[in-house]
């Protein structure tokens, strides 16, 4: 955990933030809303000895005391998806409308693709794109089970992505849940901090900086952007969304997703940003027992 060391001066109550990332997460899965509803899916999983207990901000969010939820009924039909809880925000917070014309950048393995499908209530196109050929086959297996017909996936670069074979000049809504150093993903991933640090951060925040751009571009005036990560690292967070924020004409919104959060910095290491990124929220894992992960909402201003 000595990767860690250089965020105590900005986490409250750092001793139980180190606490929480040597535990396990618990066991959670979201209801898939295309196939069932969350009463459903609770008397399902009940019926087949597993316990369930809802989480409060959000009625699709369930903690179940099994490890291995894909070994039931409801998920073999559909039902279910595992989903670390806190991952499940970036959707939630950009909020689609059915019918809209959603771009998720970075889509692979697709549980926010096949949650955004959900609440487009499968209408609309949302297209889901990945640069990893390889990552590409569980996202369309994921779409598939979880029936989300509204899905095009498609193998591209995110920085280089054109709405062209679409039939639409502009996405209404665009989620960038971008490439990190994933230190959030600490409790399911031993080696999350093998190779993070400040370095590693700066180096990988031009690439996630390029693919938050070419999200603002292709979005039509009014439309939204969510920039999202799993990781603690400034320079990978607000960082990235400042230097967008002073290049693209878009403006930082507030958003609520009943979560106990963390502002988003204005500050850090000798830089400043944005005060607007106060609006910003950090997610931090002994907040809500869940991985630690950093969400932006963006507003396109033309």
């Amino acid at each position: 955990m000595d990767a860690l060391e250089r965020y105590e001066p900005i986490i409250d109550d750092y001793d139980a933030f180190l606490a929480a990332c040597e535990r396990p997460l618990p066991s959670v899965v979201r209801v898939n809303g295309i196939k069932a509803d969350p009463a459903r899916a609770v008397a399902a999983l009940e019926a087949e000895g597993v316990a369930v207990t809802r989480r409060e901000w959000n009625e699709s969010v369930l903690e179940v005391d099994t490890d291995k939820p894909g070994n039931t009924w409801p998920y073999f039909h559909g039902w279910i998806h595992g989903q670390e809880e806190v991952s499940a925000v970036p959707a939630v917070a950009l909020d689609p409308d059915p019918g809209d014309a959603v771009w998720d950048t970075c889509a692979a393995p697709g549980s926010k693709t096949t949650q955004l499908a959900a609440r487009l209530d499968d209408s609309g196109l949302l297209v889901a794109n990945d640069d990893n050929l390889g990552r590409l086959s569980a996202l369309r297996s994921n779409a598939e089970r979880l029936g989300a017909t509204c899905v095009a996936v498609t193998n591209g670069d995110a920085r280089r992505f054109t709405t062209d074979g679409f039939g639409v000049d502009a996405f209404d809504a665009v989620l960038a849940d971008v490439p990190c150093t994933c230190e959030g993903t600490v409790r399911k991933n031993a080696d999350a901090l093998d190779d993070v640090g400040r370095e590693a951060s700066l180096h990988i925040a031009s690439l996630q900086e390029d693919i938050l751009r070419r999200a603002v571009e292709l979005t039509r005036d009014g439309g939204h952007v969510v920039y999202s990560t799993c990781t603690f690292a400034p320079e990978e967070n607000e960082a990235v969304v400042d230097a967008v924020l002073a290049a693209e004409p878009v403006d930082l919104v507030e958003f609520d997703v009943g979560l106990e959060h963390s502002p988003g910095l204005t500050e850090w290491d000798g830089e400043t940003y944005d005060e607007s990124l106060a609006d910003a929220k950090r997610f931090y894992p002994h907040q809500n027992d869940t991985g630690g992960f950093f969400c932006a909402k963006l507003e396109v201003a033309r």
